[in-house]
């Protein structure tokens, strides 16, 4: 259950930013403080996403007191830095229900406020969008709107961000980017534009240089044109001279302005209203700290990006206790098993996109910095670079949540499965993502996958299994090959066992039964369990098979089942139109079982919203408790008599 939690004096008076305006300059530093403590005693108590709010209090502030936002255009990009966004449009009262099923949501959402111009749950998006809705005013004719994207937390290295960019420097559009650069993102930012960045940031001359070089352009472009131009061609060549190389996103066209302290909240105020009166696209470079505020949150970042609930005075995160061994997350899984079969195969690398901790690739890139890489938000390039590596003969694993999958679906078709390369996609965070909500849940992956021709598409149902479909899918010739599993724990204490090889294609009995057959595919499949176990004890006998491979499919395995069953139930977690059920209705048409009864569970033809998974799970239908209910729906007799395994 969420906990309210007071607000300090002014805050406790800000409805929005119409109340924030009514303050002095004087007091919004007071205003920070409360916003701060305010997200700390919040999270602290309820947990979600922490240090990455935090670090950007001070520019959140400022820019909802000089910016007439909704009107203004704000775009958040990496939506969890957006907690005090939310706080202070309306959603204080409501803020203790973030994340929680029901509540508001974690990120940015556009049917939950006007403020929230733009949904958010991926990163790099911002640019691209704030770019749009700048034409779009350009063309309109709003010639007084204002459009900012704010961008960080490691967003500014994909290369959607780089693409706007690009765009972006040739609209004489109304565009400010703000690079709230923490040299972060969930772990450290990696890659050129960063070692770069690093470079402008620490350059002594230019940090003297650039104090005053904003506002003494803002003053020179209301006296002419003539002026402004000439302040221009003398500010590129202080800039170049100072940094002894030109500057990357002036070579974009983008005026440059910065890096200036981001938490400097009076200073950012007199920059924005600079910034506000010059033309044209503009970058202000902010340095800020992820968890600024909170000292063991800017020492340990990472740790700290969600670190679900804990002590807000000692610090210590609260993690439950259990008496007997648990089993382990399958991301630990997965992270163990490759380090062991690196070991034992000398091909094997390990590849994500900015998420090693969040995968446990981590584990591998300290045990074996050469064969593991994390080469930043960038899901298009980690792709492609596993495609480069396995023309070489090396086995890539390529760990990418299910959701962030999505926006490399080209590189999957085009680089690896029209050339049969063997990459292995490990696919963590299949299925319901948890708080995280919709922009994270991994629905499609069956489905988008399912149509790819050469791809192997695989889902265990337990740890070791999961272990059994990696050892497997690094073998000799194996090709394209997908193996999804779930946020969380699996079911397995005693799970790390020698590794076995699994016949691709072969699903396997969990038990036998009369009358229905249940078919199930990944870690659901434990639901399905539970719902056989309490059917039993009510004289209800179904079978349960785990198909195990969604391409392709068990043909032996499937005709065993129609030939013997007229109801059949297929559950999975994943989107229904186009999965795994729909491969078993393909299958069905394809061989004449027509007249089989069958109905299919899993996410339905929606978005569905955050919560926890167990609850997603009963709002769908298919739990326990509803896979047990459909057994029932489907008239299946009732026995008093046991069916042999």
């Amino acid at each position: 259950m969420s906990m309210q939690v007071p607000a300090g004096d002014l805050l406790s008076k800000i409805n929005y930013p119409s109340d924030l305006k009514q303050l002095t300059e004087d007091q919004l530093e007071k205003v920070c403080q409360e916003l701060r403590q305010y997200i700390i005693d919040v999270v602290s108590v309820n947990g979600g996403h922490f240090a990455a709010s935090l670090g950007v209090v001070e520019l959140t502030v400022a820019l909802q007191y000089v910016l007439n936002t909704p009107y203004d255009q704000l775009v958040w990009d990496v939506g969890h830095q957006a907690y005090g966004h939310k706080i202070l449009t309306g959603r204080r009262e409501d803020f203790h229900t973030n994340r929680v099923y029901k509540g508001i949501s974690g990120f940015p959402k556009r049917s939950e406020s006007e403020y929230d111009t733009f949904g958010v749950g991926h990163s790099s998006t911002s640019i691209s969008v704030a770019l749009g809705m700048a034409v779009a005013s350009q063309y309109k004719g709003e010639t007084d709107r204002q459009h900012v994207a704010v961008i960080g937390d490691g967003a500014m290295t994909a290369g959607m961000a780089f693409e706007a960019l690009n765009h972006a420097g040739i609209e004489n559009s109304n565009l400010l980017v703000i690079l709230n650069d923490n040299n972060m993102s969930i772990d450290p930012n990696v890659g050129a534009l960063k070692e770069y960045l690093t470079d402008i940031t620490t350059s002594k001359p230019y940090n003297r240089f650039r104090d005053d070089i904003a506002h003494v352009l803002a003053k020179l472009s209301a006296i002419g044109p003539d002026a402004f131009k000439m302040a221009q061609k003398l500010e590129k060549s202080v800039k170049g001279t100072l940094l002894k190389r030109s500057n990357f996103f002036e070579a974009l066209k983008f005026r440059y302005f910065g890096p200036i302290d981001g938490h400097d909240v009076n200073h950012l105020v007199k920059v924005l209203k600079d910034l506000r009166d010059i033309p044209g696209p503009k970058l202000l470079h902010c340095v800020t700290t992820k968890g600024k505020g909170y000292a063991l949150a800017e020492k340990d970042q990472t740790k700290w990006h969600a670190p679900g609930l804990f002590d807000k005075i000692t610090g210590e995160i609260k993690k439950a206790k259990f008496d007997k061994p648990q089993p382990p997350k399958y991301q630990d899984v997965f992270g163990i098993s490759i380090i062991e079969l690196a070991e034992q195969n000398p091909k094997i690398m390990g590849i994500t996109p900015a998420m090693p901790s969040g995968c446990s690739l981590n584990l591998m890139m300290k045990a074996m910095p050469n064969r593991a890489f994390d080469v930043g938000i960038a899901e298009q390039h980690a792709v492609t670079f596993s495609a480069g590596l396995a023309t070489q003969g090396l086995v890539p694993f390529c760990n990418i949540y299910s959701s962030f999958m999505q926006r490399a679906y080209d590189q999957v078709i085009h680089d690896v499965a029209i050339q049969k390369l063997n990459v292995i996609f490990c696919l963590d965070r299949a299925g319901f993502a948890g708080a995280d909500g919709p922009t994270h849940h991994g629905a499609y992956d069956l489905a988008f996958m399912r149509c790819i021709p050469n791809m192997t598409i695989s889902a265990p149902m337990n740890e070791e299994e999961l272990r059994n479909l990696m050892y497997t899918a690094q073998q000799e010739n194996m090709g394209p090959f997908v193996i999804r599993y779930p946020r969380g724990n699996g079911v397995m204490v005693d799970w790390q066992r020698p590794f076995k090889a699994i016949p691709v294609g072969k699903g396997r009995k969990i038990c036998d039964g009369e009358d229905v057959a249940i078919l199930s595919i990944g870690a659901i499949g434990n639901e399905v369990v539970k719902a056989t176990a309490a059917l039993n004890a009510e004289g209800y006998y179904p079978a349960h098979y785990d198909i195990r491979f969604v391409k392709p499919l068990d043909e032996a395995l499937l005709h065993e089942v129609f030939k013997k069953f007229s109801k059949v139930i297929t559950v999975e977690d994943g989107c229904i139109e186009g999965g795994m059920g729909s491969a078993i209705l393909e299958f069905m048409a394809d061989n004449g079982y027509q007249q089989t009864q069958v109905k299919r569970l899993g996410i339905p033809d929606r978005i569905v919203e955050h919560g926890e998974q167990p609850e997603l799970w009963a709002e769908c239908g298919f739990d326990a408790a509803g896979v047990a209910q459909q057994v029932k729906n489907l008239g299946a007799k009732r026995n008093a008599h046991t069916i042999a395994s």
